[in-house]
């Protein structure tokens, strides 16, 4: 199918009352973190289906998707990059692995980066020297720094902590609340795994963190437990 096509599809599935709610949900308006972003309003299950449907569009045309203005444009591409990583050979997931890192700028919303990181470049990453993480981990971009560090995801669900752990003290200090909730959802799955990992690092950083970094870190700590770090008393 002409990706002419599959946009025209993809206004079929329009929804303007939903696109409205989007946009404000995720944050379009001026001065918001993905200002002037434009949303059709079609749901993430009807995304997914149609990747299915369109798994086999060409890499270029899969890229003229992702460099779209149009979010569920993005969002489809990266569903079916992702489709295309996981059938490929290992030459194809270092085209796929490069392609994303060299369009980062339109991976630009916290959705995007969710669904696609780990499953990118964390799994490309999973065998081989971590330093482009460390890069985008010091990156002006905030979702360059979302990538690095939700990348580890992959390392987390192995249970491999190292590099979330150094990423995550990397971005304690960061200003942005997408960051402070994207370290402490990676704290809390490390943790999932090894209780004493993450509290060897909370104890010595949770000072320091941001109130919603930590609040995210020990969401599933026993009561009593997440009070003493929240008093400051460990």
């Amino acid at each position: 199918m002409p990706l002419s096509d599959i946009k025209s599809t993809l206004q079929k599935h329009a929804n303007k009352k939903k696109a409205a709610l989007l946009q404000g949900f995720f944050k379009t308006g001026p001065g918001e973190y993905a200002e002037g972003d434009i949303f059709l309003g079609i749901t993430v299950p009807v995304l997914r289906t149609l990747a299915k449907q369109h798994q086999n569009l060409t890499s270029r045309e899969t890229l003229s998707l992702l460099q779209s203005s149009i979010h569920e444009e993005r969002f489809l591409s990266l569903l079916i990059f992702m489709m295309k990583y996981r059938s490929t050979d290992t030459g194809g997931k270092k085209t796929i692995y490069e392609t994303y890192l060299q369009n980062t700028r339109y991976i630009n919303n916290w959705d995007l980066v969710d669904v696609s990181a780990k499953h990118i470049i964390g799994d490309f990453l999973k065998d081989k020297n971590r330093t482009p993480l460390y890069a985008l981990a010091h990156s002006d971009s905030l979702w360059e720094r979302r990538i690095a560090i939700i990348s580890t995801f992959h390392f987390i669900e192995n249970n491999d902590f190292e590099d979330t752990f150094k990423i995550a003290a990397l971005l304690i200090s960061d200003p942005h609340d997408l960051i402070h909730k994207a370290v402490g959802w990676m704290l809390r799955e490390a943790g999932k795994r090894n209780m004493d990992s993450e509290e060897k690092f909370l104890k010595r950083y949770y000072k320091r963190m941001p109130r919603t970094m930590l609040r995210y870190a020990i969401e599933r700590f026993p009561e009593t437990k997440r009070q003493s770090y929240l008093q400051g008393n460990i």
